[in-house]
């Protein structure tokens, strides 16, 4: 699976592993959306330590993943950021919403 969540109260761990491109994109938001509605968590923190490859589907998840995050005025960060999927989320200005590092 690519998605592995934790929950802990209002906090909600997820680490993403693999490929992050379209092909697996809708899978990846379907399962942090289940996750994000059973704990609307306040602190959000994604581990992108096991991803192999982000394409411009990476910075769709994100930004999902902060505008529900904000829904109940909670905080994302991002933890673990590879080298090419750090590129692709700065070239999309991310790190001026989101928390890396």
């Amino acid at each position: 699976m690519a998605v592995m969540c934790r929950a802990e109260g209002r906090t909600l761990y997820a680490a993403l592993e693999g490929e992050v491109d379209h092909h697996r994109a809708r899978g990846i938001l379907a399962e942090l959306d289940r996750q994000m509605d059973a704990a609307r968590p306040l602190q959000v923190t994604l581990d992108l330590g096991g991803v192999t490859f982000m394409d411009s589907s990476g910075i769709a998840i994100l930004l999902r993943l902060h505008r529900r995050t904000v829904q109940w005025a909670g905080m994302l960060r991002v933890i673990h950021v590879p080298e090419q999927a750090g590129k692709v989320l700065r070239a999309a200005g991310l790190e001026r919403l989101i928390t890396f590092e």
